[in-house]
């Protein structure tokens, strides 16, 4: 039986959250380079804090589809990561940001998979239900970083203070969660978590490969912002930036929902795809432009192919695996995703010390090997 107003409810439990998240995220790159860290310290942040969410995931998951117990879970994550947010807040050092930065990713990897699998459970139509659930998320984003856009420029709030704001706001997001419904078995036996990612089906395992080489070529979107910010000076390199990062989350949540549905109607294979496709693109507008106006197209086609691949990518680990154990394979999904990120930003954030260029060139490299992989694979669908 369809129960849809989890989906909403879990929507705007994200929408809130990411609202608190985005009033961090586009200030967080120049808050680092503030206290006195670089591109490498950039990248190392932004890969670990990938990696810690991530593997945390693989747990979550299986516990959720051992004890039918999913809610809890998605709770205690979103509350761990409002309470280190606001130590975030009274960072005086970087490392003091890699630390509190990483103990709010332990919140996301504690509540992603189960709220995934409570999602994909509560819905037939599990693009349109990602694509909703990430256009709510997206549109938090939009709110959230205009609103970081209009204290810091506006109010000339300090990067502590809004930082403080955010999380504040990030409590707020708990209150939905109380009313969303349990889903699926409750008190299966299982076997030990290993045993279960064993289990695991050969086409899932594949695309986990596929995946991996293409998050790779997935770097931080803080590379983005401050390779942007290289092109500008004065007050614009910290406000122009941002207004891109808004651009790109306008389009990632215009585009999520129709992307959602067209995979539900063509293929999700299809429509990954042309995601996987676009990002080459935007990785290459990305060398040849160096103005405003430029990057407005770049930011647009980076909105774009996150609509297409996001939500896409989860529904598609739906697809691949059945019910009983697809907490577990959201699980092993995002801590194989965390792997290959953090890879990936470790190794933009060598190259950009060498030079910024470089971080394109190997994020097309990759991005075009998993795009050749996934059109000459195929894949089984599992009957849900």
């Amino acid at each position: 039986m369809d129960k849809k107003k989890n989906i909403y409810l879990l929507s705007i439990v994200s929408l809130l959250n990411d609202f608190s998240s985005e009033l961090i995220l586009p200030i967080l790159p120049f808050f680092i380079e503030s206290l006195g860290g670089g591109g490498f310290v950039i990248g190392f942040i932004g890969g670990i804090r990938d990696l810690v969410s991530n593997v945390l995931k693989i747990f979550s998951g299986y516990i959720g589809d051992k004890y039918g117990k999913n809610k809890p879970l998605v709770f205690l994550g979103y509350f761990i990561s409002s309470i280190f947010k606001f130590f975030l807040s009274l960072s005086k050092i970087w490392e003091e940001v890699l630390i509190f930065t990483s103990l709010e990713r332990v919140g996301k990897g504690i509540r992603t998979s189960p709220r995934d699998s409570i999602i994909s459970k509560s819905t037939k139509s599990k693009g349109k239900g990602f694509g909703i659930h990430r256009t709510f998320d997206t549109l938090g984003a939009i709110l959230g970083s205009v609103g970081a856009l209009v204290l810091f420029w506006k109010f000339k709030f300090s990067f502590k203070n809004i930082i403080l704001i955010a999380s504040i706001v990030s409590f707020f997001s708990l209150i939905p969660i109380f009313f969303v419904e349990e889903v699926g078995e409750k008190g299966v036996k299982r076997r030990g978590i290993f045993s279960e990612i064993k289990n695991l089906n050969r086409d899932f395992r594949i695309y986990l490969l596929i995946g991996a080489i293409f998050n790779i070529s997935n770097f931080s979107y803080m590379f983005f912002m401050i390779y942007s910010e290289r092109y500008f000076s004065g007050f614009e390199k910290f406000t122009l930036p941002i207004l891109l990062y808004i651009f790109f989350n306008v389009f990632y949540a215009i585009f999520s929902t129709p992307f959602g549905k067209l995979s539900d109607k063509i293929g999700r294979k299809k429509v990954l795809i042309s995601g996987y496709f676009l990002y080459v693109v935007t990785l290459i507008t990305f060398l040849i432009f160096n103005t405003f106006f430029l990057f407005l197209i770049s930011f647009m086609l980076y909105g774009i192919t996150y609509a297409i691949v996001d939500g896409n990518q989860r529904a598609f680990v739906a697809d691949l695996t059945g019910d009983e154990i697809r907490g577990t394979a959201y699980g092993v999904f995002h801590g194989i995703t965390g792997f290959s990120l953090m890879l990936g930003n470790l190794l933009a954030g060598i190259l950009w010390n060498f030079n910024p260029h470089y971080l394109f060139f190997m994020g097309i490299f990759f991005a075009f090997v998993s795009l050749l992989l996934f059109s000459f694979s195929k894949f089984q669908m599992v009957k849900n």
